[in-house]
């Protein structure tokens, strides 16, 4: 599928049914990412939507050392760190405050039908520092081996898999306070 895409896109008579091809093949999974670490719907579109006119502007630019897959994925979590970061920046409140902020907007979003243990899991998410979230939504939720996470972040192996044990960690040790009120 993503040679045909990647065929479409650089032809100039086919760009745009490969663009769409490649919206219709990724934009659920890129979606589920941003929203991971974004944690609003509205957020997640907003992400979602600067991510593939990035895309448009400069998948010329793809080499095909990587996958399709991975190239888009670090286009999506480098959006996410972006949003996130001006975000904070504009906050004029504390970021245990934020944080407060976005379990609330979790617990009101229509759009989530989670579980009660979900939703324990997305808080303790939110405590997470923002690159620990990122590698365990990458790791538990996406699946992806380390090697394809280091290829999409630029960081060693040893380093994400540190990351991730001290996410997993931090998220029961959250679980378990929860619990026990």
């Amino acid at each position: 599928m993503d040679e045909q895409i990647l065929s479409f896109l650089q032809n100039e008579k086919t760009y745009e049914r490969g663009f769409r091809m490649l919206m219709e093949a990724y934009q659920e999974r890129l979606y589920w990412q941003i929203r991971r670490m974004v944690l609003g719907h509205d957020d997640a579109n907003d992400v979602l939507q600067n991510c593939f006119i990035k895309v448009y502007r400069s998948i010329h630019k793809f080499e095909g050392k990587s996958k399709l897959y991975t190239w888009l994925y670090r286009i999506a979590a480098n959006e996410s760190i972006t949003f996130l970061n001006k975000k904070n920046k504009k906050a004029t409140t504390s970021i245990d405050h934020e944080d407060k902020n976005l379990v609330n907007r979790l617990h009101a979003d229509s759009y989530f039908d989670g579980d009660v243990a979900q939703m324990r899991l997305q808080e303790a998410l939110t405590t997470l520092p923002e690159k620990q979230r990122l590698v365990f939504n990458m790791r538990y939720f996406d699946e992806l081996a380390y090697q394809d996470i280091s290829d999409i972040l630029g960081t060693s192996i040893g380093g994400l898999k540190a990351s991730y044990h001290h996410a997993v960690k931090k998220i029961e040790n959250y679980v378990r306070s929860v619990e026990t009120f």
